[in-house]
């Protein structure tokens, strides 16, 4: 099965500012998953899934400690809406032809979610 990542490059803090520089800063998220997909235990499983163990990613200069925390943190709220808007808005759109697993895979990570 091919692995896959999911990364918000884009990601803003409560007052608007992005939280990681990107660029060539990227390429710190890249080595990360270079490193997963070498098996590397360099990870903590979430609901959502794994996500870098704290220190498995060297901050940019500019970017705290705290930054990286919150980076890599688990907004449940957040992916509960998430879900909710996915649910109500994107999917009916597919009608028919959206495969079932989709909905499923939803079900899953709101149940991990919840807990």
């Amino acid at each position: 099965m091919p692995k896959i990542f999911f990364c918000n490059w884009f990601r803003k803090d409560a007052d608007g500012h992005f939280m990681w520089p990107g660029y060539g800063e990227n390429s710190r998220v890249l080595a990360w998953i270079f490193e997963r997909c070498d098996n590397k235990d360099n990870c903590i499983e979430t609901p959502i899934g794994n996500l870098p163990k704290p220190g498995a990613i060297e901050p940019p200069a500019g970017v705290s400690a705290e930054v990286m925390k919150e980076l890599c943190t688990v907004d449940i709220e957040g992916w509960k809406k998430e879900i909710a808007d996915v649910r109500k808005n994107h999917y009916p759109t597919f009608g028919d032809r959206l495969p079932k697993e989709l909905y499923a895979e939803l079900d899953a990570i709101e149940k991990r979610l919840n807990g």
